[in-house]
């Protein structure tokens, strides 16, 4: 790092000290400037060029770049078409990851980002397309961007309801009459029209055969792949809501209804809201929400949404984020709000590492798909294994009892695990089976109450 003749400097600085104490001081000033201007050389400007000109990407933009991206950037870089909308618009997700041509290395988490669910709430939309030329720019020379994407399957979805956004204006802060651009091109409520826990198998089944093909198609991705960790983004006020959104009481608001996992949706809040330098302080669109974060149900009661779906019906631990008082703000804000979520879209994306994760296998090393690990305390909110054995357990810190389950096998002895979460992944924790006995009649003695749910 010195020069030779800065070198002779300093020992000559060294020398003086050891006659002169007072002339300490300035050598050690000396050295501190020398050692900072040097690190000052190394820091590099992330790029964030896509910010220069900031309007909102039409659907046939977001397909040309997100092709681009495939082409230019093919290790980290895939796209997938997982529908279409009512209107025939495709549905399109980009996957960031590493190597994402080959599968997933072993217990990587999966993690989405869903916006526009509302066709007139359009932040969101564009903060996902600023997300993936954010991650992809930055990788090489980023060693937080490159750490997440090496170790995050991260999915980003910028629209569910491309019709609805078509629909919309620019400017309009609030929905068009008859909801014009909110709903999809059947006039629907997408967040009202997903399948929810609390309604029974005959209403469940009337409602199936109406279901919106944006809704069908984000239900398949949803029970086809096992994310870990999920936001979909709105607008309108600004505040992180976290399940349940409906309650037994079906009260219209202010009653709260808490899933097993409050502690974990309260941590995921907490962290968007925290980073947020508007939505932490809670008072906002004439609305007070405690540093920033809400239960669903105690806000105001809805049947159908998507957050529930996601909990009730998967592994996946999804919340809703709201971001702007104006639904569809004028493009000149979005450099601005992209400032604001940036470190929040950043820190969300993180929790898919914390509690715990592993295989269980049988004896033979072979993979148990459909296992069940329960967590004490925790039963309510059994979390299933998959096709290769894998499966994450998000949990806050402290001591837990963590047993896996599997129709067929013995239940393993519970295991205690203390999580800290002050690493960069969850702590692993596999399970070997070993087979059942059979009795007589030929059917296994043992099964657990999870294994006939559909």
């Amino acid at each position: 790092m010195f020069t030779h003749q800065s070198r002779n400097r300093h020992q000559q600085l060294q020398q003086h000290a050891r006659r002169q104490p007072q002339l300490f001081l300035a050598f050690a000033l000396t050295l501190l400037l020398h050692c900072l201007s040097v690190t000052q050389a190394f820091v590099i400007k992330e790029d964030e060029s896509f910010l220069q000109t900031p309007y909102y990407h039409s659907q046939a933009e977001i397909e040309d770049m997100f092709a681009r991206f495939a082409k230019t950037f093919p290790e980290n870089a895939r796209v997938e078409t997982i529908g279409r909308s009512l209107e025939g618009r495709n549905l399109i997700v980009l996957q960031i990851g590493r190597n994402v041509q080959q599968p997933s290395t072993p217990l990587t988490p999966m993690v989405k980002y869903i916006g526009n669910m509302h066709g007139d709430e359009t932040i969101g939309r564009q903060l996902l397309v600023y997300l993936a030329q954010y991650l992809l720019y930055n990788y090489e020379t980023s060693l937080e961007v490159a750490n997440l994407v090496n170790t995050t399957d991260i999915y980003l979805m910028p629209t569910m309801n491309p019709d609805g956004y078509e629909r919309s204006q620019e400017g309009n802060c609030e929905s068009l009459p008859n909801y014009i651009g909110r709903t999809n091109a059947a006039g629907i409520d997408l967040n009202r029209d997903f399948p929810d826990r609390l309604e029974n198998q005959q209403v469940s089944q009337l409602r199936s055969h109406k279901r919106q093909p944006e809704t069908a198609a984000i239900i398949n991705w949803v029970l086809g792949k096992p994310f870990v960790l999920s936001a979909n983004f709105h607008g309108g006020a600004i505040v992180a809501s976290y399940p349940y959104d409906n309650s037994i009481a079906h009260h219209e608001c202010c009653e709260e209804s808490l899933t097993p996992d409050d502690r974990v949706f309260k941590l995921m809040a907490h962290t968007y809201a925290n980073n947020h330098p508007i939505m932490r302080k809670g008072h906002n669109c004439n609305d007070t929400f405690t540093d920033g974060i809400t239960n669903g149900a105690n806000w105001y009661e809805l049947n159908g949404g998507m957050q529930d779906f996601n909990y009730a019906f998967s592994n996946c631990f999804e919340m809703t984020i709201e971001l702007s008082c104006c639904k569809y703000p004028t493009a000149d804000t979005l450099p601005a709000e992209w400032a604001r979520n940036k470190r929040s879209l950043m820190q969300l994306l993180k929790l898919s590492h914390i509690g715990v994760k592993g295989l269980v296998t049988d004896a033979s090393g072979y993979p148990i798909a459909d296992a069940n690990i329960l967590v004490s305390g925790i039963e309510d909110k059994p979390i299933r294994t998959t096709k290769r054995g894998e499966y994450w357990r998000l949990l806050t810190p402290g001591i837990y009892n963590v047993q896996a389950l599997a129709f067929g096998y013995q239940p393993s002895e519970p295991k205690q695990v203390h999580v800290t979460n002050e690493n960069s992944e969850a702590l692993r924790l596999d399970f070997v089976l070993s087979p059942r006995e059979l009795n007589y009649d030929g059917i296994s003695s043992f099964y657990n109450n999870f294994f006939y749910r559909h």
